[in-house]
């Protein structure tokens, strides 16, 4: 046996079998070093994979080691540690359960003993002993050893002492514990164990919720008679207990008071006093005169979480008892005050509670009188809660009905005492009690904007019922009043208690129009069938009849029109406005007729816009009657003129063509400066449907809109509506480009201080008076920086100052006399008219100024609407001829947007003009087939475009007008002709061509074009524009081929003659111009290529130059294709010039820092037979020192894995192939390998030449070359 293990010693694979071994043990103990690392899923990967690997293997050793090393671990100085070797430890058990709970809570008291344990190591066997108790918890087994148990809660009970370290865990986990032991287990074992801190429950927030758990898991044990004996009383919620009560909340409201949660123990109390009968003493002592008693805080918060909290654990009256008391009223106050900056918001919470409640419940009663509850807490008359508020969307159908009833009632007969009205602390100090009048209009707005919201919000379930009746109500008040009741309309019946004024009514009237372009976009409210739904698109703006909301809307405004009796219009119309409304209403109705025969999105889109208009009358009828009469007779001419061609089929003269498209533009154009969203996206509508019929004078009108010159000239025709306030002024600016509705504007205003919420200003006008403020300030600034005096002022200023000899002259200047008292009055007065006047001059020129900037912000966001038109033509008549004439004037738009002002509309208005002329333009696969006899038209404009773009400074709007000559080159060629029978020449023939385009002059064009950009030292043009026209016209490339090749050599300058090199890459690569030019041509331009880069490279001289150094590299690059091509193709091109010049190139041009040149180099002299010489690498002292220098034997408390890695290297790299020095052979071990290493570290120092001059150079260069190792040798000395 012994000469075996001799054997073994002596043979070589040893090494191997050891390896194997370590690293099986390796495999075992990495898993005690994954459970301390930080990651989550590394500590519970390797949990999984110790149970898998304890399971497979069964080796006593190793469960005895692993036990050992999870107890040991729970002390882990780590703090992510110690979970990790919890968990393990609590598996194990779990899995194993032969091994005993009892010795190993035997083992955690001996290893975390808090006795013996040293001072400074007393916070980590602390908790050693808690997570040691928490593994014994989640093994699953605690409740089978009663004994057991009881250790664990005799250690938790010793560690709640700690509470500095351990706060309030150790109680946490005796919580734990009882909710998983039987009752048997509890009476006899824990129940006197935990006698005393069930005694002292009252004491601290922690034993307080240890008795709620005993007595909510163990309620025989735990009986009132028990409890009487314990606590003093036989029931824990009473009269005498409510002060202790309220204590232990106080404590646990400040406890969390960084988590912002709910403290457990308060919602057990909750839940304890509905179990007793109690809940009214407990919420009106302990939390309304106890909790609400304190300042503002903790207390508070914990007051509105159980509140929210309680929703889902009340009845139908104490929801009603705690919904309208003090508790409401606080949150209330909460909500106003925090939306200041940097307060503390519950709100959000509150919405949690309440959507989680409505979203549980299915009694509608419930769910009703949560909803008002939380309606009726307002501030001086507008509630605090948002009107989009989107908990709505989880009431069931018969609360929702309910509450739009409620909501219907509230706004008809205002019953200001139902609401749970308050008023902040400053609002009283400063005694701004507002009106009745006043509240009962905040309340009216809020209403409104809630119903509307409801509609808007598609996640709402709701009946077409239910949508009809709120736009009913909502139109009717906005337009109309009750004379007398009628059975025929509803909303007679319910007659207002306060009159509607005008602020109300103009509320009214924005929120119907929202309301309107919520209908537009309303899904149908009853799902289809499932074969429907793949197969149709789904329909918006339609009922289940297929009738546009709108309409019905119309039709409910006819019936009232025609009830003078009962019904009286706010603004009534005049004879002639009343016979527009009743022809728009025939033309809506002989169109449904037509829709219904003939479905048409070309008769649903006049509905719409007719519809729209019409309803537009009862806000602005002045304004709207003659577009509504020049509407009627353009559809009118529109439906004759389809008549007349059914008929007639001939074709008829140009100068018969019906104008009514011209017309219809005319009438899109002007509703588009209206500012509605809803407008704007009918008029898009309307358009798309006569795209097919639009001419070019319609399409001239659109264009004149947009034309740059005529900016100055229309400033004032733009604004046509709403002239009168500023207010509608500053809303046409921003309305179109604001998605929220005008629900969230009312919401904001409970942001500011309620004394100035009576303003109807929306989102929107703030937005704009504050940049309007800014903008004040900014020219105030500027006004004091560089403003010359007045001149006129000043010498009004001198002449009073004369008047009353109180200008200073020479001869004054020894007096010291002042003016009298009636003198100075006298000139204060003047002064003061005199400034007074001058005042208002200045602020004058600010409000002209202010109104300039208005008009010119109204006119960009009308000609952004346009562009919305001119988007919706290039996507539906992309091939139609008018196309082409768009292309220069979006060139003239984006060229002027580039030069004007750069605030933020100019920006969207260029960013959207770009993107449309590149998108939708240039880039569309459709385009115009059919020039016809345009030819020489389109010739001329592509002549100009590229005269343009060589003439303009920017690059960036140069490529534009590039890109439009490459667009007209495209219609110029057309489509391919059919292909042949033979594939041969039908690919020739698609590549030469060209179809319309006279390809000499076009040529001529271009090789101007690239001449000017050779030529001249500042070019707008760019190489990338010359590439593209080489890839998408071949035949153009091969034209323009020798242009290129001549730049070569003839470019102003170096950067050109490079970027001519790449041209000429790019076209001799390009498979299309291989062909063009296959056989002797290729052969041709082979040569006149060579030529040109062996002259290029002759001129190339002595020099660092950056530029000349990338011309060289763009010419090699070229040089390389070339010469490889010439080769493979075998063609007849003397190459030798080309290789002299290139043997030459290193003597000129040095390659240092420059890897590419050099490797672009060597790879094209490689085709000529020669190769790139190698360079034995010298190896310098220093690092000869290093090889020399032998590994120290490491010292230190290394971890065993970490030690081992140095022993597999054998095993990875067997020790005959690494290099040994030359002066050590055969020295390996022992005391002679120390004497070698000794005698060579003596010797060094002598050839190292001048190295050994500075000593302490040669020290830090060894530490610098090895600083793990000093690290590892500072390990020890830290602990």
């Amino acid at each position: 046996m012994s000469v075996e293990m001799v054997e073994l010693t002596v043979k070589a694979p040893e090494p191997a079998r050891t390896a194997w071994v370590l690293q099986q043990n390796r495999v075992f103990l990495d898993f005690f070093w994954d459970l301390a690392k930080p990651d989550q899923e590394i500590r519970v990967k390797a949990v999984e994979s110790l149970i898998q690997y304890l399971k497979t293997n069964n080796k006593a050793d190793e469960h005895d080691y692993t036990i050992k090393r999870l107890v040991d671990g729970l002390s882990h100085t780590r703090e992510t540690a110690r979970p990790g070797f919890s968990l393990a430890l609590g598996h194990v058990l779990s899995a194993f359960e032969d091994i005993s709970l009892q010795s190993i809570l035997d083992r955690i008291k001996e290893k975390h003993n808090l006795q013996t344990v040293k001072k400074k190591l007393v916070r980590n066997a602390l908790f050693g002993n808690l997570f040691g108790v928490l593994a014994l918890h989640q093994s699953g087994r605690l409740s089978k050893e009663p004994l057991v148990v009881l250790g664990c809660v005799q250690l938790l009970q010793s560690l709640t002492q700690h509470r500095q370290h351990l706060k309030d865990l150790p109680s946490k986990t005796m919580v734990d514990i009882l909710t998983e032991i039987p009752e048997e287990v509890f009476e006899e074992v824990l129940l006197t164990t935990l006698k005393t801190d069930l005694a002292s429950a009252f004491s601290t927030p922690e034993q307080m919720q240890l008795l709620l758990v005993a007595l909510q898991r163990f309620p025989q044990t735990l009986k009132p008679k028990k409890l009487k004996k314990l606590l003093g009383s036989s029931t824990i919620i009473n009269a005498d207990n409510i002060p202790k009560l309220t204590e232990v909340l106080k404590t646990a409201a400040n406890s969390v008071k960084k988590e912002c949660v709910l403290p457990t123990v308060a919602l057990d109390l909750l839940k304890l006093s509905l179990k007793e009968d109690s809940f009214q003493l407990f919420w009106s002592k302990a939390i309304i005169d106890g909790m609400l008693k304190q300042q503002p805080g903790p207390t508070y918060y914990l007051s509105f979480r159980l509140l929210g909290s309680a929703l889902p654990l009340l009845s139908l009256e104490q929801l009603k008892e705690v919904l309208s008391g003090e508790v409401m009223e606080r949150y209330g106050e909460h909500v106003l005050s925090a939306q200041k900056p940097d307060r503390f918001k519950l709100a959000p919470e509150m919405d949690v509670y309440v959507s989680d409640f409505l979203q549980s419940c299915e009694d509608s009663d419930k769910q009703l009188v949560v909803m008002v509850a939380f309606s009726s807490l307002a501030n001086q008359g507008y509630p605090v809660v948002p009107s989009v508020w989107k908990v709505v969307q989880h009431l069931q159908p018969a609360a929702l009905q309910n509450y739009v009833l409620w909501l219907k009632n509230m706004f008809t007969r205002p019953q200001l005492d139902q609401l749970l009205d308050f008023s902040t602390r400053k609002q009283k100090v400063n005694q701004e009690e507002q009106e009745q009048k006043e509240v009962v209009f905040r309340l009216r707005k809020w209403i409104v904007s809630r119903l509307t919201a409801i509609i808007d919000n598609h996640q709402v379930k709701k009946q077409e019922d239910l949508i009809m009746d709120v736009a009913r109500f909502v139109f009717f008040h906005a337009f109309f009043s009750t004379k007398k009741a009628t059975e025929d309309i509803t909303e007679t019946r319910e007659k207002l208690s306060v009159p509607v004024d005008e602020k109300t009514r103009t509320a009214l009237v924005t929120s119907f129009f929202g309301l309107l372009l919520s209908m537009h976009h309303l899904p149908l409210t009853e799902d289809p069938a499932e074969g429907e739904a793949v197969s149709q698109k789904r329909v918006l703006g339609v009922t289940a009849d297929g009738t546009l909301w709108i309409h019905h809307v119309a039709q409910f405004a006819q019936l009232l029109l025609h009830q003078p009796k009962f019904v009286q219009s706010s603004r009534p119309f005049s004879a002639e406005q009343k016979q527009a409304w009743d022809s728009m209403m025939e033309s809506v109705a002989k169109l449904s007729k037509k829709a219904k025969k003939d479905q048409t999105a070309e008769s649903k889109a006049f509905q719409q816009l007719f519809l729209l208009v019409g309803m537009h009358l009862f806000k602005a009828p002045e304004e709207l009657l003659d577009i509504m009469k020049d509407l009627q007779s353009c559809v009118d001419n529109a439906q004759q003129t389809k008549t007349k061609k059914k008929k007639k089929k001939p074709a008829t003269d140009k100068d018969e063509e019906p104008d009514w498209v011209e017309v219809m533009v005319d009438i899109l154009l002007s509703l588009l400066s209206q500012p509605s969203r809803h407008i704007r996206q009918v008029c898009k509508t309307v358009f798309s449907s006569i795209c097919p019929h639009v001419t070019a004078a319609a399409l001239t009108a659109i264009l004149d809109v947009l034309d740059p010159e005529t900016d100055n000239e229309e400033d004032g025709a733009m604004i046509i509506t709403d002239d009168n306030t500023d207010k509608t002024q500053k809303k046409k600016s921003k309305d179109e480009y604001d998605d929220d509705d005008d629900d969230d504007d009312d919401d904001e205003e409970m942001e500011e201080e309620t004394s100035d919420e009576d303003s109807d200003n929306d989102e929107d006008d703030e937005a704009m008076e504050e940049d309007e403020e800014e903008e004040d300030d900014e020219d105030e600034e500027e006004d004091m920086e560089g403003q010359v005096v007045d001149q006129s002022f000043r010498l009004e200023l001198m002449k009073v100052l004369q008047q009353q000899d109180a200008l200073a002259t020479e001869e004054d200047e020894a007096s010291d006399e002042d003016l009298d008292d009636e003198a100075m009055m006298k000139l204060d007065k003047g002064l003061a008219a005199l400034f007074s006047e001058q005042k208002k001059k200045s602020q004058a020129k600010k409000d002209e100024k202010t109104k300039l900037q208005r008009e010119k912000s109204l006119v960009r966001d009308f000609k952004i609407k346009v562009l919305d038109l001119i988007e919706v033509f290039l996507a539906r008549q992309a091939g139609s001829p008018l196309v082409l004439g768009l292309v220069e004037p979006l060139l003239l738009l984006i060229d002027r947007g580039m030069s004007s002002d750069s605030n933020q509309q100019e920006q969207d208005f260029l960013r959207r003009a770009a993107d449309i002329f590149r998108n939708q333009l240039c880039r569309s696969k459709v385009y115009c087939r059919t020039v016809g006899d345009r030819q020489g038209e389109l010739h001329d404009l592509l002549h100009k475009l590229m005269t343009k773009a060589q003439k303009l400074s920017d690059s960036s709007v140069s490529l534009y007008y590039f890109s439009a000559s490459l667009y007209v080159m495209k219609v110029l060629r057309g489509a391919p002709p059919p292909a042949d029978t033979e594939e041969e020449k039908t690919a020739e023939s698609e590549l030469r061509f060209m179809g319309n385009m006279d390809v000499d002059r076009v040529s001529a064009v271009f090789r101007d074009a690239l001449t000017s950009y050779m030529k001249r030292r500042k070019s707008p043009l760019t190489t990338q524009m010359f590439t593209d026209l080489f890839n998408r016209f071949p035949v153009l490339c091969v034209n323009l081929l020798d242009t290129a090749v001549q730049h070569i050599t003839s470019g102003v300058r170096e950067h050109q003659q490079g970027q001519a090199c790449v041209l000429v890459l790019r076209a001799m690569q390009s498979r299309e111009v291989q062909k063009l030019l296959s056989g002797a041509p290729w052969t041709e331009l082979s040569v006149k290529v060579t030529s040109q880069l062996t002259e290029s490279l002759q001129q190339v001289s002595e020099t660092e130059s950056k530029v000349v150094k990338e011309k060289v590299l763009k010419v090699l690059e070229l040089c390389q294709y070339l010469v490889k091509h010439v080769h493979h193709q075998k063609l007849s091109v003397d190459l030798e010039p080309l290789q002299q010049v290139l043997q030459l190139l290193p003597t000129v041009i040095s390659f240092k820092k420059t890897g590419k040149m050099e490797d672009t180099y060597w790879a094209v002299v490689k085709h000529f037979g020669v190769v790139k010489p190698k360079v034995e690498k010298i190896k310098s002292d220093k690092d000869a020192d290093k090889a020399a220098v032998p590994k120290k034997k490491k010292k230190g408390f290394l971890p065993e894995t970490k030690k081992r890695k140095k022993r597999n290297n054998p095993v990875l790299e067997p020790a005959g192939e690494r290099p040994a020095p030359a002066d050590k052979p055969g020295v390996n071990k022992g005391q002679a390998k120390k004497k070698q290493d000794k005698k060579s570290k003596q010797k060094r120092p002598a050839a190292q030449g001048t190295a050994a001059a500075n000593p302490a150079k040669k020290s830090r260069t060894q530490s610098e070359s090895n600083p793990a190792k000093k690290k590892k040798k500072k390990k020890p000395t830290q602990k």
